[in-house]
């Protein structure tokens, strides 16, 4: 199975990371790209691009026909699928095999054997793989599983028989819930695989999400890298991932790695692949899934093992034999892993659009950051809104974990609200520093009610204030304010942070200094020269280093890992009415519609979902904000809107 050339049938990080390694073996690699991603950085990562026309991921990423032309074109002999997309799709990989190429991964009977969660686990009790107590039955009507979530006793987890990544996944506690879990589950479900079985699981509380790397070659050898942990999850995707895990010992790793590899033998498995458990809080641990491919998490597994596993993925592809025997794989240190995602976790985690305007990831001993990302990159409503993975290394987990949360305020990335923040105040929490999160780690410790937007602090305001004085010094060649016969007037800048405003006055002295009032407090300031976004200030005399972008009539500044984008208000007309309560329901970002719910003339009650919008791999519910009767619904089902797009009007009641 020789093969020189490989098309990576994927994008983003994954495909730069696959991109890296093969050129270090010797591989030539083939990008491919849609339109929305013809400048991004994979491409330029591979030594040649195949384009695939369109946007929208059925008909580039996931279109197997443009996929195996693009090979054809470029004369790949091989493909490797990344993750997600293609990648556990057991059709793609016959067709590839079919087509004269190497596929990287499991056998297709492998995948198809794992790709579907109820005769996945049907399997896996028949190989006393212990399983999570629930239903997988062929019996897919609704009132079916309602009666049979309730056989099982709530919590219980409504979960997508042919996918993963939290799509088709609801947690139902409340029996009032069960049938628009149900409902909404499989209409996700449908929307994203194709597939709207749904299968039922028992919610296990306060459970760890404990994984095990295995990996397999044709030879019969079977082995695992040890576990990763996952607990920390929003809407059942994961956010921070590490390894070893904190509440694995020698004992419980060697029964759950034995687990795995026997998951692993029973359904003829090669390549690289993933054994999921639930941990229990008794120690008990129950096979969740498999995932037949490289998992987005696994650099932390290199790292505490030394070993590449794309590499491993293609000797393993090439008929080689494992490189390691169980016995020769060690493990050193502890990594950890946290996604950096352009989202807004202040406000219920929505995904987030735009252009990344600077892009500087931290960098240094033990650092590793893995992204497809640079200066000018989109974002786009197209594929997921994950930026990078940033990982550390440490001897200890608490040295892992205090250079970790260093690296992400030292990764500076302006433009699209992110969750980095939000990142390093997990990594600091009590909680996980101590090694006991869970799964319910974010639901117990950051609330959606807990989670406000951080304020500006004065050094926000104060060096945006500062920018702003300086580049309109620099355009007009005069001070802003007006002159007196005496001194020179103080300028009064307005700036607007999200919701927030604040309101400066700002005199320059001769020597460069600035006296403000920021609000009644008195403060001094001094501002560097800008150089490629750093700027140096010193506020009340102590000098900071901060990162800025001017953004048209905005500044988008970190400091201190906290970025923020304020905006010059100054000259801005005195607002009118508050528009929230007007009855206008507007797309929090670009999307297509996928449902409509209402109709003109419709009477509603508040929490009622109006239209469907899907975005960035997720269905978003647009919900009534108050109780009223539905004016109009401007939109469609299979529209595509951009952000901000009206979606429905509203007259309020008693409005």
């Amino acid at each position: 199975m020789t093969f020189s050339k490989i098309l990576i049938a994927n994008r983003g990080e994954i495909a730069c990371r696959v991109a890296r390694t093969a050129a270090a073996l010797g591989y030539r690699t083939v990008a491919v790209f849609s339109d929305a991603d013809q400048d991004a950085l994979h491409v330029r990562a591979c030594d040649e691009a195949v384009s695939l026309p369109g946007n929208l991921a059925a008909e580039t990423y996931l279109d197997v026909g443009k996929l195996l032309a693009a090979a054809r074109a470029a004369g790949a002999d091989a493909v490797h699928p990344g993750y997600g997309f293609l990648s556990e799709n057991a059709a793609f990989a016959q067709a590839c095999a079919d087509a004269g190429l190497v596929f990287i991964g499991p056998p297709p009977a492998a995948i198809d054997a794992m790709g579907n969660k109820a005769a996945a686990k049907r399997r896996m009790i028949a190989a006393d793989v212990p399983c999570v107590p629930g239903y997988q039955g062929a019996d897919q009507r609704d009132a079916t599983l309602a009666a049979e979530a309730l056989k099982i006793g709530l919590p219980v987890m409504v979960k997508a028989a042919a996918g993963g990544g939290g799509r088709g996944m609801r947690l139902v506690s409340d029996k009032a819930d069960l049938a628009e879990a149900i409902r909404t589950a499989r209409d996700e479900a449908t929307n994203a695989f194709g597939s709207g079985e749904l299968i039922l699981e028992k919610a296990v509380v306060n459970a760890r999400h404990v994984e095990i790397q295995v990996f397999a070659d044709a030879h019969g050898n079977v082995v695992h890298l040890g576990e990763r942990d996952c607990s920390v999850q929003r809407r059942h995707q994961k956010v921070i991932e590490e390894a070893p895990s904190p509440a694995v010992r020698a004992a419980l790793r060697a029964r759950m790695g034995a687990a795995a590899v026997a998951a692993a033998r029973a359904i003829g498995y090669r390549g690289a692949g993933t054994v999921e458990f639930l941990l229990g809080e008794d120690g008990a641990f129950y096979f969740l899934e498999m995932n037949t491919r490289l998992q987005v998490e696994h650099p932390v597994t290199e790292m505490i093992t030394g070993q590449d596993l794309v590499a491993w993925q293609l000797r393993v592809a090439a008929g080689e034999a494992l490189p390691l025997t169980q016995d020769q794989i060690g493990f050193s240190g502890h990594a950890i892993e946290v996604r950096l995602y352009a989202e807004d976790p202040y406000n219920g985690f929505l995904p987030q659009t735009g252009t990344v305007a600077v892009w500087r990831p931290a960098a240094g001993a033990g650092l590793r950051v893995d992204h497809g990302v640079r200066d000018g990159h989109a974002i786009s409503p197209f594929y997921d809104p994950m930026i990078a993975k940033v990982i550390a290394h440490g001897a200890t987990r608490a040295d892992a974990c205090r250079q970790l949360a260093r690296a992400l305020e030292d990764t500076v990335v302006l433009g699209p609200t992110t969750n980095k923040h939000l990142l390093v105040r997990m990594l600091r929490h009590p909680v996980f520093v101590a090694g006991d999160a869970t799964t319910a780690f974010i639901g117990q410790h950051f609330p959606p009610e807990s989670l406000t937007a951080p304020a500006p602090t004065d050094a926000h305001w104060a060096l945006a204030a500062g920018l702003i004085y300086d580049a309109a010094r620099t355009r007009t060649g005069a001070l802003l304010g007006g002159w007196r016969n005496s001194n020179p007037t103080a300028t009064l800048i307005r700036l607007r942070a999200g919701d927030v405003r604040q309101e400066l006055h700002l005199d320059r002295e001769a020597d460069g200094t600035m006296r403000l009032m920021v609000g009644e407090r008195p403060l001094t300031l001094r501002v560097g020269t800008p150089v490629d976004s750093r700027v140096r200030f010193a506020l009340d005399g102590v000098w900071r280093i901060a990162q800025a972008h001017a953004d048209g009539d905005a500044w988008l500044i970190e400091i201190d890992g906290l970025a923020l984008a304020l905006t010059d208000v100054t000259h801005e007309a005195p607002r009118g009415a508050d528009a929230a309560g007007d009855g206008t329901l507007r797309a929090p970002m670009d999307g297509r519609i996928v449902a409509v719910k209402v109709a003109a003339g419709e009477v509603v009650v508040r929490g009622q979902t109006l239209v469907v919008l899907e975005a960035m791999k997720m269905q978003h519910q647009i919900r009534a904000a108050a109780d009223g009767t539905v004016a109009s619904v401007p939109v469609k089902e299979g529209e595509q809107v951009p952000a901000r797009a009206v979606l429905a009007t509203m007259t309020v009641a008693g409005a």
